[in-house]
């Protein structure tokens, strides 16, 4: 998420995610290089080499602290925290809320590293980035490519190598409902909050929350969304869940239900946040400050609700499925 992006090295509040119609169409990341195990892709898997920066606010930056979380990778991965309100230069570091600062280089904004990759870069400047120390660059910004590396590249320095949310038997069945959650779910609710004409309103939410009765329903009967075990696309899904009734529900006007009023998907959630490595990294108040404070645009006033209060530490009831007979995927 950023309200702002660099034209030829340039900070701009030029902001062009919407087309005509008034739909939001997210911008698509450019940096796509991947780290392996064994060096081949030219970004070796090493200790100490790589830094990761985020937002614990934005969801998709959110997938990536998780799996440097769940894997036990602190040791071996560096982590910056920027400020949750965006400003107008874009994230910017500071040490509010918790936020930390880039240990690096120390920079004041995020599109300083940008530039730093690569000075003439034009584009989103976004989190999360998967930075390399040696060559000076960034790695990849994409949230999905970014989780795929931290479940397994990074195995012989992790905790927790044991471990796997991206199981090679099961990744076409995970790859297929990743895709199946991301446009009217992950992306849908961003559809919804920015949302410029009526009907480009009306046909995001109709789509959200079609999808999330229906996986509501599938949750009915299964523990997890491929069935068993948690996989990466549970997180991608939870980090959605978790801002939902914080955020969507109200400043995006995704409010048809709240996510309380779905038993399943509201368990669901519980038990994803009640895993081991996970609850340290949800921040209610980066989620409030940033959509509540940092979208003048859907909120002027900058005024952060007090509510909602949400029990997210509830029993779930959740582990009875995990011994029922799995219904057939949903998608294929």
């Amino acid at each position: 998420m950023a309200l702002g992006r660099l034209i030829d090295g340039k900070w701009t509040t030029e902001w062009t995610e919407r087309d005509d119609s008034g739909q939001f169409k997210r911008m698509p990341t450019l940096f796509h290089n991947w780290v392996t195990a064994d060096g081949s892709s030219g970004f070796k898997a090493e200790s100490g080499r790589y830094h990761l920066y985020v937002s614990l606010g934005c969801p998709w930056a959110h997938r990536t602290v998780l799996l440097r979380s769940l894997k036990g990778l602190k040791g071996a991965i560096g982590l910056s925290i920027v400020d949750p309100v965006i400003s107008d230069q874009g994230w910017k570091f500071s040490t509010r809320f918790g936020s930390v600062p880039d240990s690096l280089y120390g920079s004041d904004y995020l599109w300083q590293l940008y530039t730093r990759a690569k000075a003439d870069y034009t584009g989103r400047v976004t989190v999360p980035i998967l930075w390399d120390t040696q060559t000076q660059t960034i790695v990849n910004n994409e949230s999905r490519q970014i989780i795929q590396m931290l479940n397994s590249a990074f195995d012989a320095f992790a905790e927790f190598p044991e471990r796997d949310f991206y199981p090679e038997a099961r990744r076409p069945q995970i790859d297929a409902v990743m895709d199946a959650i991301y446009q009217p779910i992950n992306n849908g609710v961003y559809r919804s909050g920015f949302a410029a004409s009526q009907a480009a309103y009306d046909s995001a939410v109709t789509e959200l929350f079609e999808a999330l009765d229906q996986w509501e329903n599938v949750l009915s009967q299964q523990r997890y969304l491929i069935g068993e075990p948690i996989t990466l696309a549970d997180w991608c899904l939870f980090t959605t869940l978790f801002r939902f009734d914080l955020a969507y529900h109200g400043l995006f006007k995704a409010n048809l239900k709240r996510l309380v009023d779905y038993p399943n998907l509201w368990a669901y959630c519980r038990d994803l946040y009640q895993q081991p490595g996970v609850a340290d990294w949800c921040s209610v108040e980066h989620v409030k400050q940033l959509y509540y404070a940092g979208l003048p645009e859907l909120n002027p006033s900058g005024i952060v609700p007090a509510g909602p209060a949400i029990a997210y530490e509830l029993p779930h009831d959740r582990a009875r499925l995990s011994q029922a007979p799995q219904p057939a995927a949903l998608v294929s």
